[in-house]
């Protein structure tokens, strides 16, 4: 009988957490059965089986206001989740849980259940000792200090708790061997990295640009410690000071600051520039991206920014989207030598930077292939696909298929060594990632453009991947 992994989700409702679907998916294919339990998203009914995956949902909490209503938060979330954990076990007996932090309180939940025989493995997010430090300072007052103090007592509950620890880069996996005592063989890397056999730039509608010549584009979660409003005083900058009516802006996602953000965009002027999409799926999410100029990662430097990784900057990449990030630790680690960095808190320079890119069409030719290149050869999901079965292979000693028993996903052929047809799944054209002159040419254009009709500039050998 196969293993039952079920995996625990507070931050996001599954399958939009990109991550976990892709975690939830490879574990099928492995032979695992996977059930999950997160909130509702809109309209997702309380029960569904998608793609071979169990999924159990509740309402979410409203949304939380202050100390008290943070608390109430995750009180609410973990009796729910606890309630479906009954639920679950009900229809079928699970050997493993799978917590996905924010927050650090599923160990509590993992401790009864370990006293039956389930192991419990902590896919390690988010540090929340660094976003408390980020998001209000060092603590000063007694309050403070106890609520950090509460964080970092959570955090080392869980990471004990843990029979494995899987880090979403090497930063986070130093933090769980030096500071939550885990044993280094007890955790593996698995980075968020992009599918690039399904993320792939594609011949977008024009009119996404909504007139412009150049669309910058940001994608993610809209909080405190995002820098979101930096794209705006970006925004500012180039329409305002510098006169560049060609811009346009677009902000795909959602969070705590969405409508402050829409209030800063209108007290600055910039409604006709800048557009909200809210929340957003992957064909959206390829047609914004295929057809914007440049991807903006404007995290500011943080506790825990300069540790984290960004999915963004490495989404930008997979659609072969020039990138303008600030320099963090782990952006760099990213992005390579395939993105332009500018230095933290430098929003001018930011700013400069996207005009400076957007008016050099061999430069972002340059920049978005050999970003398309990094992902499809360093950053992959793939490969890191392979590492997080591994752990429950080991944990469970169980002989799984792997994540891929038809043979290695390619990008271009189906699995019968016929030419695919480059079209995606909702009918978009895409880019000949085969053609190198073509991409390049896409990288700097974002339109379609035959390879004799390109250039000079943009023939050269662009950057190595590395």
């Amino acid at each position: 009988m196969a293993p039952h992994v079920l995996i625990i989700v507070q931050n996001l409702p599954v399958p939009l957490d990109r991550r976990v679907w892709l975690e939830c998916r490879a574990l099928r294919a492995a032979g695992y059965e996977v059930s999950v339990i997160c909130p509702k998203g809109p309209g997702d009914p309380a029960y569904a089986v998608l793609d071979g995956v169990h999924l159990y949902k509740y309402a979410p909490p409203k949304q939380a206001d202050g100390l008290l209503g943070y608390a109430w938060e995750f009180v609410y979330c973990w009796l729910r989740t606890a309630a479906l954990t009954l639920k679950v076990r009900r229809r079928a007996r699970f050997d493993v849980m799978q917590a996905c932090n924010p927050p650090d309180t599923y160990w509590a939940l993992a401790l009864p259940w370990k006293a039956t025989g389930v192991r419990f493995v902590f896919d390690h997010h988010d540090l929340n000792p660094e976003v408390f430090r980020s998001r209000f300072g060092e603590p000063k007052s007694l309050p403070s200090k106890i609520q950090l103090a509460i964080l970092k007592w959570l955090e080392r509950r869980t990471f004990r708790t843990a029979n494995r620890v899987i880090s979403t880069n090497t930063s986070y996996q130093d933090i769980a061997v030096n500071r939550g005592g885990v044993p280094r063989e007890h955790t593996t890397v698995v980075r968020s990295g992009p599918d690039t056999s399904v993320m792939r730039p594609v011949y977008a509608d024009p009119a996404v640009r909504r007139g412009g010549q150049h669309l910058v584009a940001y994608l993610g979660i809209m909080g405190p410690q995002d820098g979101v409003d930096g794209v705006l005083e970006a925004a500012d900058r180039i329409v305002n000071l510098h006169g560049r009516k060609d811009f346009r802006f677009v902000l795909l996602g959602f969070g705590d600051c969405l409508e402050e953000l829409k209030q800063q965009s209108s007290d600055l002027g910039l409604d006709d520039y800048v557009e909200f999409t809210g929340r957003v799926g992957p064909e959206q999410i390829a047609k914004y991206l295929s057809a914007a100029t440049i991807g903006l990662s404007p995290d500011p430097r943080s506790p825990l920014n300069d540790v984290s990784t960004m999915n963004k900057t490495m989404e930008y990449m997979a659609y072969a989207l020039p990138v303008v990030a600030y320099r963090l630790t782990e952006t760099v680690v990213s992005g390579g030598d395939c993105a332009v960095y500018v230095e933290p808190g430098d929003s001018d320079g930011l700013a400069d930077a996207v005009v400076e890119l957007a008016d050099d069409p061999a430069r972002r030719a340059e920049l978005g292939t050999a970003g398309r290149r990094r992902a499809e050869q360093v950053l992959d999901w793939r490969p890191q696909a392979q590492a997080y079965i591994g752990v429950y292979d080991e944990l469970l000693q169980f002989d799984s298929a792997g994540p891929f028993p038809d043979g290695w996903p390619t990008t271009d052929r189906r699995s019968d060594g016929a030419r695919a047809e480059l079209t995606d799944q909702w009918g978009n054209q895409l880019v000949d990632l085969r053609d190198e002159r073509a991409l390049r040419a896409f990288a700097a254009t974002r339109i379609m453009t035959a390879p004799e009709q390109l250039t000079e500039p943009l023939s050269g050998p662009g950057p190595q991947a590395g």
